[in-house]
């Protein structure tokens, strides 16, 4: 794979780019110029032969570690598989797809490591032992240091990651997945060019332009004996006829020569033999089993007959781990033996190459692991499984625990890869396929335990950004409650952990099943339904836009019904469903019962509460035109969010809309200046999400003349929208809108293609289907027209803008700009139209620059023009600044030049 060669400044200005930093912080950071930043960029995007500067960023990541991430070491010498190693590289030459084939203890990981090793890729080296059905993607998203970024699906973000160059995934084990690894690889590759994958299994996956390479018995079996045995007895010697035997007897299968090997200096080599005779008759397979798997089996047997009686109990009982263990873990299944015990034995285990030891953790090789669980049987096993669950349940408490701490405490392995809190996050990965295997285990009925680890194990799940699975455990958690109203809340959980991620419709479905579950406590039932009227409204999506109003007033009248009177929350929320199911339509709210709701939310001292009665009370005056009461909710929220801890699924949903809501109602009250901001926030839990945050960024630099930012943004945002498969993301299309406006302020042919896209997004053929876009598109054609002087439909854009506008956050936009056109139009309405737009003025400071300069072009006043003009300058506008000082004859050179710099043609 060939690798790319960059100067110092280059790969300064990649890590910079990785880090996600603007142009001007790099440029700062680097004491350099911006235009030098940008001549960087642009050869770093011809080197790399990606599109934008995002995906630069995505490549910055996955470079910041050599090579390939999760490649286990080896701890020994690599022996005799040369042959081998030259077949896999040559297969990987030939085919994107290649299968290392063998049965168990063959030496497969091994041979793969050392091949992913020698090829010096980037990618990731992935271990499915650990792994359960449906969780492929998300063991290679996590190798792959991916999150969840909703409403993309998991397979959508890991595809997006592999798109950019080329990148070799490793997956190790996949012969209990065939089926699932299979048909993610297929889509992989078909998606991917760029991606090879190398896979070792104990059948092939099946799937066109498959190579397979089968791994043989050892050629230089005698070789590898030899070497193991002298790291047990440095002065071994054997005749090379009993060494043969001994291999040959061993099948060539490396994994069982080592095991044999490790007993050397105990049993010689004539011991060595007669135990071999003993445990082969003793272990052979039952029919149809593979004959190299019965003498691995007997190897194993061979070795698990020799250990000591307390040897074997705690061999038997770690069986029941899946992903590895701790000594804290090994000492929860035995505890009888002592902690200290434990240690010990553990040490014999893995002196026995019956267990590997990896820094603080150890495992048992899958194939060792199948052996000891098929040993536990009856009571044994029963009480090892509930000596892990509750193990699993009290580690999951623990770690609980550990989400408030400080991000400084974070492991740098972590933090590189996006981690806010390392060391938790480090050991959750460790144990989380055994907290799951424990869960799994436990029957859906009442269980204090389980419900514990349930609970505890979707907080953690939530707090790692994998929602879906979060999820699912609160429902998990929800089956093994032990009453109806614990279920009720668990559930509450699981539906505020869908809202985070806009899933509105999910959430609504969970509240209804909690409120049938609480019908023992009225107002826990009232909860439910009031919180189930305020989803539907505040968060609608697919179904919840059609479902009738009657049906949510009959909810909201069942709340009021059951809820017993003197609970403060209950009071609240049902205050708060009031005013939301009064708002006349979804996402409105009644302005008065809106207010009402945000008095009984402050009696609770609850700042979620108090945040989402604020929402009700800015929605509501922002449908009435006041747009600076509705800022001033929206500051209000941001200072009650700012402090709430960002891995509980009851205050994310909260947070994620207040970080919404701060830059829309800046730039509604045109505060540009505070919108870019709130744009760049460190702590906004969205982070770069490219589906939320693109557009605001996209919105704000069409605003205030960042063009070449605007475009380039809008590229990667359509890119990247494109290849996840277009999904329904709606709100993307006044983003849209804005991109169009720049393209057509710049006179170079796009407005046009990206309206239509603007359509696209919003799902629908024409403005008609969408009422929420009309207000941008009617301001982007108007400021266009203004700006080339094209008034030949000014009428008819002029007349749109001033009737029923769908979007009330960029009304003032539009008939301020509306009102501009058609005094530039010489319209006979125009004067009244600008008396009409007056008072916008008032909630917007945009809209008021806008409107004075309309008035200067009216009359020719040039000091109005020059005041609209210092308007523009103060609220971060640079573009309308630029434009109208080219209405003044003697700063029109300065028009001229600032207009340049933002490749924009002189009006």
């Amino acid at each position: 794979m060939n690798e790319v060669t960059v100067s110092a400044r280059e790969a300064e200005v990649l890590e910079a780019l990785g880090a996600h930093r603007s142009n001007a912080q790099i440029a700062g950071a680097l004491h350099i110029s911006i235009r030098t930043v940008e001549s960087h960029v642009s050869s770093l995007l011809r080197k790399y032969g990606v599109a934008d500067r995002r995906e630069l960023a995505d490549l910055a990541g996955a470079q910041r570690g050599p090579g390939m991430s999760g490649v286990p070491a080896g701890r020994t010498t690599f022996v005799g598989r040369s042959h081998d190693t030259t077949a896999v590289r040559d297969a990987l030459e030939r085919s994107r797809l290649v299968t290392l084939l063998g049965p168990g203890g063959m030496g497969k990981t091994r041979l793969a490591a050392v091949v992913a090793t020698e090829l010096r890729a980037g990618g990731a080296f992935v271990d499915l032992v650990p792994v359960r059905d449906g969780l492929v993607t998300r063991a290679i998203a996590t190798a792959c240091g991916l999150t969840e970024r909703p409403p993309q699906t998991l397979d959508q973000v890991l595809i997006e990651h592999l798109q950019v160059g080329r990148s070799l995934l490793v997956l190790d084990n996949c012969e209990h997945l065939v089926d699932e690894v299979a048909a993610l690889t297929e889509r992989l590759l078909r998606t991917c060019p760029e991606l090879t994958v190398l896979a070792t299994s104990r059948e092939r996956l099946g799937i066109p332009a498959e190579a397979t390479v089968l791994l043989p018995p050892l050629d230089a079996a005698a070789e590898l004996f030899v070497d193991r045995a002298r790291a047990v007895e440095p002065e071994f010697q054997a005749a090379a006829d009993d060494i043969g035997e001994i291999c040959a007897r061993l099948d060539g299968i490396p994994l069982a020569i080592e095991l044999a090997a490790a007993r050397i200096g105990s049993l010689g080599a004539d011991g060595l033999r007669a135990a071999l005779d003993d445990r082969l008759r003793l272990l052979s397979g039952g029919r149809g089993m593979d004959e190299r798997h019965r003498s691995l089996t007997a190897v194993i047997g061979w070795s698990y007959e020799l250990l000591d009686d307390p040897e074997r109990l705690l061999f038997r009982r770690l069986g029941v781990y899946v992903g590895g263990f701790d000594l804290e873990a090994a000492a929860a299944t035995s505890p009888e033996l002592g902690r200290g015990e434990v240690a010990d034995l553990l040490g014999r285990l893995t002196d026995k190459s019956l267990a590997v030891r990896r820094g603080s953790r150890w495992r048992l090789l899958e194939t060792i692991r199948e052996f000891a669980q098929a040993r536990l049987s009856g009571d044994e096993l029963a009480i090892a499984q509930d000596r892990r669950l509750h193990w699993a349940a009290d580690t999951a408490a623990t770690l609980e625990n550990r989400l408030d701490e400080p991000a400084a405490e974070s492991g740098p392995d972590v933090r590189a890869a996006g981690s806010q809190d390392g060391g938790w996050r480090q050991l959750y990965d460790e144990v989380v396929a055994d907290l799951r295997a424990a869960l799994a285990a436990t029957p859906a009925e009442p269980d204090p335990t389980a419900h514990r680890l349930a609970r505890s194990l979707a907080h953690l799940a939530f707090a790692r950004r994998e929602f879906l699975a979060s999820v699912g455990h609160y429902r998990a958690a929800a089956e093994r409650a032990e009453d109806g109203v614990a279920a009720a809340l668990d559930l509450r959980s699981a539906a505020d952990a869908t809202i985070a991620i806009s899933d509105g419709q999910t959430g609504v479905e969970l509240l209804l099943d909690a409120a049938d579950r609480a019908v023992a406590n009225g107002n826990v039932r009232a909860t439910m339904l009031a919180l189930a009227v305020i989803a539907v409204n505040r968060y609608p999506n697919g179904s919840l836009f059609e479902l009738p109003g009657e049906e949510t007033e009959r909810l909201l009248a069942k709340a009021v019904n059951c809820a017993v009177p003197g609970d403060l929350q209950v009071a609240a929320l049902l205050a708060a469903a009031k005013a939301w199911d009064h708002g006349g339509r979804r996402i409105e709210a009644d302005a008065e019962l809106a207010a009402e709701a945000v008095v009984a939310a402050r009696r609770t001292g609850d700042p979620v509460l108090v945040a989402g009665a604020l929402d009700a009370l800015g929605v509501a005056a922002a449908s009435s035109g006041r747009l600076r009461d509705a800022r001033s909710s929206a500051i209000e929220r941001m200072e009650l969010v700012r402090p709430l801890p960002r891995h509980e699924p009851y205050a994310a949903a909260e947070i994620i809309d207040a970080f919404h809501v701060a830059p829309t109602t800046a730039t509604a009250v045109g505060d540009l200046r505070a919108a870019t901001a709130a744009v760049g926030a460190p702590d906004d839990p969205v982070g770069d999400h490219p589906y939320i945050s693109l557009p605001r960024l996209i919105r704000v630099c069409a605003m205030t003349g960042r063009f070449d930012e605007c475009v380039e943004q809008a590229d990667a945002l359509w890119n990247r929208w494109q290849r996840a498969g277009s999904p329904p993301i709606e709100w993307m299309a006044s983003a849209m809108s804005a991109v169009a406006m720049v393209h057509g302020l710049r006179n170079d042919g796009q407005f046009g293609t990206w309206a239509a896209r603007a359509l696209r997004v919003a799902r629908t053929e024409d403005l008609a289907g969408a009422p929420w876009l009309i207000a941008p598109q009617l301001f982007a054609q108007a400021r266009v027209a203004i700006h080339l002087g094209a008034v030949g439909d000014a009428a008819d854009v002029v007349r749109g803008a001033f009737a029923e506008l769908g979007e009330y956050w960029w009304a003032p936009y539009a008939r301020a700009t509306a009102a501009e056109l058609a005094v530039v139009a010489d319209l006979p309405e125009a004067t009244s139209l600008l008396d009409a737009a007056a008072p916008l003025g008032e909630e917007n400071d945009w809209a008021a620059a806008c409107l004075r300069r309309a008035e200067g072009r009216r009359t020719g006043d040039l000091s109005v023009l020059a005041a609209a003009a210092a308007d523009f300058e103060r609220i971060g506008a640079r573009f309308e600044w630029a434009c109208t000082l080219a209405l003044i004859p003697d700063r029109a050179a300065e028009a001229r030049t600032e207009l340049a710099a933002l490749r924009a043609p002189l009006p």
